[in-house]
């Protein structure tokens, strides 16, 4: 049996027992689990060291290199995450419905898990602490698959959770890792469909594209993010120039960081040197449409059509100039993922306009798409950012791991 098949037997058989785990074990495991990981910070911080080696051995991007970086702030801050998720109401077992009928029927529908979560993600090993306290809290087993660039770090991160969850009421089967990260193993783990209920990836575009692609399990869409800001004819100068440097600057390597502006014709003729300069100023890399390369082109590369589709994740923007709100939304719809849009207008009407009419999880007015985050929504954690519509749409909280289940009471009644 290969590995792929026996954890996904073994995490099918932990997912029974987690049904029967209460709040009270479940928060219990996180908070050992915060420990651990403090506990063990100087040797998860030396293997993360060799991922951070071969990285650079192999040429990774600086973007790259910085999601697969742990320091001991960062695991202090997973620390953190994990006591505020102990803090966050279960949802399991939370009544969203109640009928009851005519024939004595009482029938409830309750939030219940789902069950069995595969997480398959690139770099970024703090994902493996996300998803599986997330999975614990709302009372999942969850197979986690990182990729071969936080190989180290994702085992060490495993060996504190499991040392955790000894120490528990839950069974340590409920988190499980698969440590061969070869294709291989990746499509065995798309098409496990006798253990497991949903598979959720984490990553770019393109492989999130193959994921969807060549999975039989039930996929849920997240993450890739060509977000875009339009800037009003009438924005302010001083707002937008903030909103735009916090969009792309705060943390370029994450998927809503903003890759895209759109400027309106009459903003452009009275500020489009302006904003030019700032760009430069801050070291972005302008990939500008004709008008804009125009302002600057020995700096300023033309863009293709591949700029307008593309996910940066670095300290580059595309830049076009367009006529009107309409020409706006008509682009974002077309090239982006969505994700996170803006709209930088002092005119509340055109505002929601451009809400309504821009398909994506998470529309902002005059704010940096950066806010796009379960914690910064007020949802506690998150497992991911859902831009699909069915199931869950926009960052997904505990929630979002469960599915329902309808519970039905009578005495005798036949149909």
């Amino acid at each position: 049996m290969s590995e792929v098949h026996e954890k996904g037997l073994i995490a099918k058989q932990a997912s029974y027992a987690m049904n029967e785990r209460t709040t009270v074990e479940k928060n219990e495991a996180l908070r050992l689990i915060a420990a651990q990981l403090v506990e063990d910070a100087v040797y998860i911080i030396d293997e993360n060291n060799k991922d951070l080696e071969v990285g650079q051995e192999v040429g990774l991007s600086q973007s790259v290199m910085d999601r697969i970086l742990l320091t001991e702030d960062r695991i202090t801050a997973m620390h953190d995450a994990i006591l505020q998720l102990v803090a966050l109401p279960d949802p399991v077992g939370e009544v969203l419905e109640t009928i009851d009928k005519e024939n004595g029927l009482h029938i409830e529908k309750r939030r219940v898990p789902l069950g069995v979560i595969a997480m398959i993600y690139e770099a970024r090993p703090n994902v493996t602490v996300d998803a599986a306290t997330l999975a614990i809290k709302t009372g999942n087993a969850v197979i986690l698959r990182g990729s071969s660039s936080a190989k180290f770090s994702n085992i060490a991160i495993m060996a504190s959770i499991h040392k955790a969850l000894e120490k528990s009421a839950l069974p340590v089967d409920a988190v499980q890792l698969i440590e061969d990260t070869s294709r291989e193993t990746a499509s065995d783990l798309f098409n496990l469909t006798q253990y497991i209920d949903v598979l959720i990836p984490r990553g770019g575009k393109a492989f999130i594209e193959h994921v969807i692609r060549e999975a039989s399990v039930p996929v849920l869409e997240t993450g890739a993010g060509n977000c875009h800001i339009f800037i009003d004819e009438d924005a302010d100068v001083d707002m937008t120039f903030n909103i735009i440097k916090n969009a792309k600057l705060q943390r370029p390597s994450v998927c809503n960081a903003v890759e895209s502006l759109l400027v309106e014709q009459k903003w452009f003729n009275e500020n489009g040197q302006q904003l030019v300069d700032m760009l430069l100023a801050e070291n972005i890399v302008v990939h500008g449409d004709a008008l804009v390369q125009a302002l600057n082109p020995e700096t300023i590369r033309l863009a293709t059509e591949e700029d307008w589709g593309e996910e940066y994740l670095a300290e580059e923007l595309s830049v076009k100039v367009v006529g009107t709100l309409d020409e706006a939304v008509r682009h974002i719809n077309t090239y982006g993922t969505k994700h996170s849009e803006a709209i930088i207008t002092p005119h509340s009407e055109r505002a929601r306009r451009f809400q309504h009419n821009v398909d994506a999880a998470a529309v902002y007015h005059n704010a940096s798409t950066r806010f796009t985050d379960g914690f910064e929504f007020g949802y506690g954690a998150e497992i991911g950012i859902s831009t699909q519509k069915l199931h869950a749409r926009g960052p997904m909280g505990l929630p979002a791991l469960t599915s329902t289940k309808v519970y039905i009471e009578g005495t005798g009644q036949v149909r």
